[in-house]
């Protein structure tokens, strides 16, 4: 099973995403994160869609939802558009397009995605929680910024 095409389409599963939803390995680049989230979603694998959002959103999650929707479709490809790797020092922008079919006709999601990075790793900041943060509390990326300085304008 994990010699198959990896969902996000780059490799081989076992040599792609995989080693990332078993925290073998991180991701190198906001891109490699975005593309391993797209197949957590294809695979089912929630807990690395909840670990890889940034650690402030998590408790914010609507996990059931996600999960609901990640099994409700069946994911067909994944497009990435650009990656801007650099916007500042700590963050990157993603513009991808998911294809699915949601068991009545195929869909396309097309986004633009924001990372940001902390301790070496990279996280989704996901604009969709419904988390109240005013810009004076320290950022939802775990860094020791306050959140108007770091992470607020991508949100």
């Amino acid at each position: 099973m994990s010699d198959q095409t990896c969902p996000c389409g780059s490799a081989q599963y076992s040599a792609c995403c995989q080693p990332l939803h078993l925290g073998i390995d991180k991701a190198q680049t906001a891109e490699q994160l975005m593309r391993s989230r797209y197949s957590a979603f294809a695979k089912h694998e929630i807990d690395y869609i909840v670990k890889t959002t940034a650690i402030g959103q998590q408790h914010a999650l609507d996990v059931k939802a996600i999960a609901d929707w990640s099994k409700a479709n069946q994911w067909l490809k994944l497009e990435v558009i650009q990656a801007n790797e650099k916007i500042d020092k700590n963050h990157a922008q993603v513009e991808f397009k998911a294809h699915y079919n949601d068991a009545k006709q195929t869909q396309i999601h097309h986004e633009v995605s924001y990372f940001v990075q902390y301790n070496q790793a990279w996280y989704f900041l996901d604009p969709t929680t419904d988390q109240q943060i005013t810009m004076k509390q320290l950022c939802i990326c775990g860094s020791a910024k306050k959140f108007k300085q770091c992470c607020a304008r991508y949100l």
